[in-house]
């Protein structure tokens, strides 16, 4: 029968053959390029931070004035508000105290009505007092004055029961 040897993937090669001064050499030079490029993206980044500061310095130059401006411009808008606020507080004011004053008018022009009312029923009645005197005293000169006028006449019974049937 066949005996099968296990199959080593990485066996150590003899120090001292060309095989490991190869892989020494090969370590060597991956150990140089990672520091490359450690060393250059450190020397990078300084770099990248140095713009960012001098952009940051020519941002705060440009923004400032505006800045300052957009400061004003708010400080304007709360003077503005306020002052509104202020007017539409004293115009509520106003608006109140007319009302007020207003309710209060129509309060007294109602009783005055209601016054004006009860004199008006007091002076028809009266009226209508005066009138009825006046009409039942006219009334009564004018048969006064008939009965003065007439000549006198006789009576007799068929008078007397006229005279019981008008009264």
């Amino acid at each position: 029968m066949l005996t099968r040897t296990p199959l080593l993937l990485a066996q150590p090669a003899p120090a001292g053959s060309t095989l490991a001064i190869a892989a020494d050499v090969a370590s060597i030079v991956i150990a140089i390029a990672v520091l490359v490029f450690v060393f250059l993206g450190i020397a990078l980044f300084a770099r990248v931070n140095r713009m960012l500061a001098e952009l940051r310095g020519a941002v705060h130059q440009n923004l400032g004035p505006v800045s300052d401006r957009a400061r004003a411009i708010s400080d304007n808008v709360e003077y503005i508000t306020q002052a509104l606020r202020t007017d539409v507080e004293k115009l509520d004011d106003s608006v109140r105290a007319l009302t007020d004053r207003l309710h209060t008018a129509s309060e007294h022009m109602e009783d005055r009505i209601e016054e004006f009312n009860a004199l008006m029923e007091v002076v028809r009645d009266e009226a209508e007092e005066i009138f009825l005197d006046t009409a039942s005293t006219v009334r009564g000169v004018r048969e006064g004055a008939r009965a003065i006028g007439a000549p006198p006449r006789r009576q007799g019974p068929e008078d007397d029961a006229v005279a019981a049937g008008e009264s």
